[in-house]
């Protein structure tokens, strides 16, 4: 098959503090951790995602979305890593898992997000991503997207080869996965040890037992520095052994292993290759310092939260509280973006019509540093800052939200608006789709071209005024109507 490897599963920040322990504090017996670096990244099968992309799979993660600054920061983070987000709606906010290190070691783990919230139903598009998968992982943690009913329907459904990497507090497997990834300890809680039984025959016992119990092709325990046993077809288990023993940092390794074992068989792998090769780059993966060189580089550059201006309507939580609200009474969520380099009678014109349809309006601006790529090192000629209070001060403007990407599409996967509006000409026979069309597909949003005033430009305004010191003004004033539904274009009238 041809299509994408998509990653099922539930999603979580992790972030690893890195600090130095100099003193106790003096109130109480314990450790002071000075901060020096932090480093965000996607965890759960957020993590599984990024290591398929980073070994050239094209990567759909479908997973459960909240609407918090976590989800935030992890649509941004999995855009940079080049995963296309397929976000079930959630219920509740992102599980963060913070990781305090000194010298390598960890010291502590700091959970919070409370409970797993509901996921909500997957769209018609994932419906149809998971039909045409070259490959499917399952990546549980146990936070509830692998319980979800209609989800579980359509993996049943697939023809793709399914992976499936459990957990103790997670479902059973769907019947018919190619192969479950299961670690020791995991296998112990899911199948009682018999008294005094070897490592071996207690890895044996339990694969055998969950290949019947879920009804799975082979079922495979990873045994950590010492490889895997794989269980299949026949009685007698197929011991691979790790290339080389490696120590290290092993958070992640299991990712690894399942993520490589996926794409193996996207490829027309045996699963006894497959596991071949997941063995070969779990051990290298450790040996090599484990998630932190292994994290590519987009994710290494995107680590830093970035600065944002704040002031009311500006900013994550200013979005979420909006968002969250018209979502709780029933309501459509509309969004738009651009630079909004000089804002012009020509932008306002466009957000007020946003704005009428719906009951909100999140306008997306695109940061200083997205400006710059997209037009020039010359602009914006005014900053980002600036540029989100005008915004935020016109009364069709209910919340702004800056980005640092090229495009929207992070910005709009943790949004997930009903509809995306875009002001402009397209019109004309033709045009092709809105490039924000297919993003919106996702979750069955649809986007949309409202009338705009001709002769408002924002280059020709910066142009003329570098010429002549003056302002441009408007030419004759035309209205152009079109609608881009679904990527289908209708087009309008002038």
């Amino acid at each position: 098959m041809t299509g994408p490897v998509v990653v099922v599963g539930d999603l979580l920040l992790d972030r690893d503090v890195e600090g130095v322990v100099n003193r106790l504090c003096p109130d109480s017996p314990v450790p002071v951790l000075d901060e020096s670096t932090a480093v965000d990244r996607p965890g759960g099968a957020g993590l599984a995602a990024v290591f398929a992309a980073a070994q050239g799979a094209e990567v759909a993660l479908v997973t459960a979305l909240a609407d918090d600054a976590g989800g935030a920061r992890l649509a941004e983070l999995l855009a940079a890593a080049g995963v296309q987000v397929y976000a079930l709606p959630l219920r509740g906010t992102t599980c963060e898992k913070i990781r305090l290190h000194a010298r390598g070691r960890v010291l502590l783990r700091h959970d919070r997000g409370g409970a797993a919230g509901e996921p909500g139903e997957p769209s018609a598009a994932v419906q149809r991503l998971l039909a045409a998968a070259s490959a499917v992982l399952v990546s549980d943690y146990g936070r509830g997207v692998a319980r979800q009913p209609a989800l579980r329907a359509a993996l049943a459904g697939t023809r793709a080869p399914v992976v499936w990497d459990p957990h103790p507090r997670g479902p059973a497997a769907v019947p018919g996965v190619h192969l479950a990834t299961p670690n020791e300890s995991e296998v112990r809680e899911l199948v009682k040890a018999a008294p005094g039984a070897s490592r071996l025959a207690t890895a044996s016992r339990g694969a055998q037992e969950l290949r019947r119990r879920w009804r799975a092709g082979a079922v495979t325990v990873t045994l950590g520095g010492d490889g895997a046993l794989l269980c299949h077809a026949g009685s007698t288990p197929l011991v691979v052994p790790a290339p080389a023993s490696a120590e290290g940092d092993t958070c992640g390794a299991g990712d690894r292993f399942a993520a490589t074992a996926a794409i193996a068989l996207s490829r027309g792998a045996l699963v006894s290759e497959a596991v071949q090769a997941a063995v070969t780059e779990a051990s290298g993966y450790v040996a090599a310092g484990g998630v932190a060189a292994a994290l590519p580089a987009p994710v290494r550059a995107a680590a830093a939260p970035p600065s944002r201006p704040g002031g009311p309507r500006i900013g994550v939580a200013t979005a979420t509280e909006v968002v969250a609200g018209v979502r709780a009474a029933g309501g459509t969520v509309v969004a738009t973006g651009g630079c909004f380099d000089l804002l012009h009678a020509g932008h306002v014109a466009t957000l007020e019509a946003a704005r009428q349809l719906g009951d909100c309006l999140v306008v997306c601006v695109n940061s200083d540093a997205s400006v710059a790529g997209l037009k020039g090192a010359d602009r914006p000629v005014v900053p980002q800052g600036d540029r989100s209070r005008l915004l935020a001060a016109l009364g069709c403007v209910d919340a702004v939200l800056v980005f640092d990407e090229p495009t929207p599409e992070a910005a709009l996967t943790w949004l997930r608006p009903d509809v995306w509006v875009k002001g402009g000409d397209y019109a004309g026979g033709g045009e092709p789709a809105l490039p924000e069309a297919e993003v919106l597909r996702r979750w069955g949003g649809h986007t949309v071209v409202v009338p705009y005033l001709d002769g408002r430009s924002t280059t020709d305004m910066i142009a003329a005024a570098r010429a002549t010191g003056g302002t441009s003004g408007p030419r004759a004033p035309g209205l152009r109507v079109g609608v881009d539904v679904d990527g289908t274009t209708i087009k309008g009238a002038r």
